[in-house]
């Protein structure tokens, strides 16, 4: 998850991202088992974030390329993992010279908003008879949480948008098709996901990952929106001194069968 409204230069704490909201890679683990890797296959993992998925992809026999928009992303994983391939990129723009058996995503799509351009530098990058196997929000994704914020940021004025891509299994399957996908598997579930830190949980969730959902509200009004926000969703989602977030998945396994199609307006 390390894209941030689909720019290229938002700063992380990796330490804080591993330690303290590890479930992020941990869920992906079923996500690699969906990629179902072969020894001496190309998979390109888009987002690997601080590499773990990567590295697991890796040991699982693959030839594997792990790429992220994050500087301090790239370089914790290529510190972890130095016997892995880690690349500096755009996720709506990469290219690579020789073409992958698979693209793997986990928990990083949904923070692009431009997907079709996500969709196309896949399609490119992938052989034909290639596969995609990703998973990210889904709608409904983070509902109770996002509404809580805005409500809570329109008390004092502010309009917040939601920033993230969360589509439902019917319009991901249409663009994947559109662009000569054969969608083999989609599914959207419930993914109740307890987060770290106990009752100061969905502050610090917010504080890792709310930077974009936050862009129009002043870092000094920030935190009474995120202690109004606590209030509201206290009832429903705090439980035994938890915070538990809302969480949707999207899981879609789809096959290139033709090349890039061109899409016009």
């Amino acid at each position: 998850m390390t894209e941030r409204g689909g720019s290229i230069d938002n700063e992380w704490d990796t330490t804080a991202y591993d330690d303290g909201h590890a479930f992020v890679f941990e869920h992906g683990r079923g996500v690699v088992d969906l990629l179902d890797v072969r020894p001496g296959e190309r998979v390109l993992d888009l987002g690997c974030g601080t590499g773990h998925l990567t590295h697991e992809i890796a040991d699982a026999g693959a030839e594997v390329v792990g790429l992220d928009s994050s500087k301090e992303m790239i370089e914790t994983a290529r510190e972890t993992y130095p016997d892995v391939r880690f690349v500096r990129a755009d996720a709506r723009e990469f290219a690579f010279e020789e073409p992958f058996d698979a693209v793997f995503s986990n928990a990083a799509l949904h923070w692009i908003p431009e997907q079709d351009a996500v969709l196309a530098a896949i399609t490119d990058a992938l052989k034909s008879g290639g596969r995609f196997v990703a998973e990210l929000g889904g709608t409904g994704n983070l509902d109770a949480i996002i509404s809580a914020v805005r409500t809570a940021a329109a008390q004092r004025g502010y309009d917040i948008e939601n920033p993230w891509y969360f589509p439902s299994v019917g319009e991901y399957a249409t663009k994947l098709e559109s662009r000569g996908f054969e969608v083999r598997y989609a599914t959207l579930f419930d993914r109740p996901t307890e987060l770290e830190g106990g009752a100061d949980g969905l502050a610090a969730w917010l504080d890792m990952f709310g930077d974009s959902l936050f862009e129009s509200v002043p870092d000094a009004d920030r935190e009474e929106i995120v202690a109004d926000a606590e209030r509201e969703l206290r009832d429903e989602q705090f439980e035994d001194g938890q915070w538990i977030a809302d969480y949707r998945r999207l899981q879609v396994i789809a096959f290139r069968t033709t090349g890039r199609i061109e899409l016009t307006e």
